[in-house]
């Protein structure tokens, strides 16, 4: 006998909303997540640092943790308002690749002995407007932003293994596994049709990230 094809599940803005506010906790309470890999500190050796090296260690990642936040944040507001369906997918298998990162930093601030950013609520609701209305305006616009925003996370990345205590290998490995997978993120948007943006609102997307550094770094 020859069943015929379903639809695919057409979800309402309720529902949607209701995912989506399911995502914010599983991003904001702490162990509420889990990733689907390892995080790459586990294979490197523990080396003893001072408390004033842990405490800058512990304020680097807790940055990257953050960006992490936003990341999920900006993803889940495209995936709300993007228009063509390959697109919001692509939003949402984002966001779980993110998931990971998230993960790894949160295990590492834990382990440096030190806590998430409490600003991390304020950061979320920002960057999820910010993603649903890049996604309204239009799919390629979305897509640059997310390209735009890799590209900040890149360079924060790249800056922060410089500034990590030489022996912290742990937190190292972690952020060098990161920087592989957004740089990939960054040119996957790219090529799917994103729109590069011109150089003053990249500057302006920078001030807006040192804001977060700033703030993120002890509290």
């Amino acid at each position: 006998m020859v069943y015929p094809m379903t639809a695919p599940r057409r979800y309402s803005l309720f529902d949607k909303l209701i995912s989506n506010a399911d995502q914010a906790l599983r991003t904001l309470v702490p162990g509420a997540a889990t990733a689907e890999r390892g995080t790459p500190a586990s294979g490197r050796d523990y080396s003893e640092m001072t408390d004033e090296e842990r405490k800058h260690a512990a304020g680097l990642m807790r940055i990257n943790h953050t960006g992490e936040v936003c990341a999920q944040a900006l993803y889940q507001g495209q995936a709300l308002t993007a228009k063509l369906p390959e697109v919001r997918d692509a939003m949402e298998e984002a966001a779980n690749e993110e998931i990971d990162h998230l993960v790894w930093c949160e295990e590492r601030i834990k382990d440096l002995g030190s806590h998430t950013s409490r600003l991390n609520p304020l950061f979320y609701g920002l960057s999820f407007g910010i993603g649903a209305v890049a996604g309204k305006v239009s799919d390629r616009v979305s897509l640059g932003f997310v390209a735009a925003t890799e590209e900040q996370v890149c360079k924060h990345l790249t800056d922060h293994m410089s500034k990590l205590p030489s022996q912290d290998e742990k937190s190292k490995a972690v952020l060098l596994k990161m920087l592989e997978d957004e740089s990939k993120h960054a040119s996957t948007a790219i090529e799917a049709g994103g729109v590069r943006f011109p150089l003053p609102i990249k500057f302006g997307m920078a001030a807006l990230s040192k804001v977060m550094t700033k703030t993120t770094y002890r509290v």
